[in-house]
């Protein structure tokens, strides 16, 4: 197991357990308990309600999201195949919750247009819209959400994991639940029961980034001088180079991504790189390292914003508007699980009858001043079910970017496609386990994707 402390930090405790016989209130007894409401919180909460199953949802902030949110990653990424000879239009792979999601915020104004990403495509999201399409999918009756909570501890009983502690301004209660889902992103129902885990490579993970949305921009004039793609050009690339190396500019990233927003005169920017001010990788599931992340990536917020109006056509005049309420969070903790998404299985393209979730997203792993992308084109791989499945332990299901992977592997599977896609498959399994009277763990890969076929995942076609 990883451990999450450098030199001289402090020894954070990680497993924290107490026993069927705890003595804290009890919020309830629900058929699922859904920790984190991001893309794959809620969708294993909605499906698990719309097949008839009581959830609470338990999340940290006022509103869900996740990174999508939170983090302002602004972005459904991994719905489309990446191409050199089909460029010009986008080729679905993805469907099933992430199309029922992007269609509603395409309703409500809220979404884009496929933008051209490289060799591939996106779609680039208002936050606002993000949370209300979110509430309309949690407002089933058979859904708790409870904002403004933690997850603190984990009831067990031997290895099997019978609820979730949860802390809140309130104090300390307990939920129980059948299933548990950990859809935190960050493993935290696992890492609390003590749990094995990862964390990329040799305990180095990606970069994580500081988005921010830029507005008053002039749209006609930016576009003409930047092109259709998403991703800067070579020329860009390189006059961020020269303004970092002239002392005026501190820029650490010289390849960034700027997308056109729903919203009229706002680009969405990803460009920052977020090191420590000694040069250290952060680990964000460190608090010490997470707070440094959001410091440093504001100043670099403030950098990249100068550049753009100094040096971009179309942005004179523009303006911060908002930042991430937290730093983007691309990969800490994945679990050790039954099965585990190989490095291999990616860039071999690898088909499996126990494929939950496909994914035609590149490679794309951050760090150093250029992330290296490596596409897949005309193709896609497929994530197996026992990636959602811990180890050891009893009663729990991962659901999102915390699933077991190698590191490059993650680098590719984490996007918010591909984690609607695990929240789903997470939603069904916990589904068909409490109807059933099974154990999640012996349940089949080949059984959850017939019913994810289902119920509009459309893998086999």
């Amino acid at each position: 197991m990883t451990t999450e402390t450098g030199a001289g930090k402090i020894q954070w405790q990680q497993q924290n357990l107490v026993p069927p016989d705890h003595g804290l209130p009890v919020l309830g007894e629900f058929d699922a308990v859904v920790v984190g409401s991001g893309a794959a919180g809620v969708a294993a909460a909605e499906t698990l309600a719309r097949k008839g199953h009581s959830v609470l949802i338990v999340e940290r902030y006022g509103f869900s999201g996740g990174n999508a949110v939170a983090g302002l990653s602004g972005t459904i990424c991994g719905m489309y195949m990446s191409s050199e000879r089909h460029s010009n239009r986008p080729e679905q792979a993805v469907f099933g919750f992430a199309e029922r999601f992007r269609e509603v915020m395409q309703a409500a104004g809220g979404i884009t247009t496929a933008q051209r990403y490289g060799r591939t495509w996106t779609h680039c999201h208002d936050p606002l819209a993000w949370r209300e399409a979110a509430d309309r999918f949690l407002s089933l009756d058979a859904i708790k959400v409870l904002y403004h909570c933690m997850v603190q501890g984990v009831v067990m009983e031997d290895d099997i994991v019978r609820g979730v502690v949860i802390d809140s301004k309130a104090g300390r209660a307990v939920a129980l639940g059948k299933i548990i889902v950990d859809a935190s992103g960050d493993a935290d129902v696992a890492f609390r029961a003590g749990m094995d885990y990862t964390s990329g490579q040799d305990g180095t993970v990606q970069n994580p980034t500081m988005i921010f949305r830029l507005s008053d921009v002039d749209l006609d004039r930016f576009l003409a001088n930047w092109g259709s793609d998403t991703i800067c050009s070579a020329e860009v690339t390189q006059a961020i180079i020269d303004a970092n190396a002239s002392g005026s500019y501190d820029l650490p990233r010289a390849k960034i991504w700027i997308f056109p927003t729903p919203r009229p005169g706002q680009l969405l920017v990803n460009a920052t790189r977020l090191v420590g001010r000694d040069g250290r990788e952060l680990y964000p599931a460190d608090p010490e390292d997470l707070t440094e992340a959001e410091l440093v990536g504001r100043h670099q917020v403030r950098e990249y914003a100068r550049f753009l109006r100094d040096k971009i056509p179309g942005c004179e005049q523009s303006f911060v508007n908002d930042t991430g309420v937290q730093a983007g969070i691309r990969q800490s903790r994945s679990i050790v699980g039954i099965d585990r998404l190989t490095n291999d299985d990616v860039v071999g393209r690898r088909k499996r009858p126990d494929g939950i979730v496909r994914s035609p997203w590149p490679i794309e792993l951050h760090s150093g001043e250029k992330p290296k992308l490596e596409w897949l084109d005309d193709d896609y791989y497929e994530v197996p079910y026992g990636a959602l499945i811990p180890e050891v332990g009893e009663n729990l299901i991962i659901a999102g970017r915390c699933l077991s992977a190698e590191h490059e592997a993650l680098a590719s599977c984490r996007v918010t496609a591909q984690c609607f896609g695990y929240g789903h498959a997470a939603g069904i399994a916990a589904a068909e386990a409490i109807t059933s009277g099974t154990s999640i763990r012996n349940l089949q890969g080949e059984h959850i994707r017939e019913l994810l076929n289902g119920d509009g995942a459309r893998l086999d076609g």
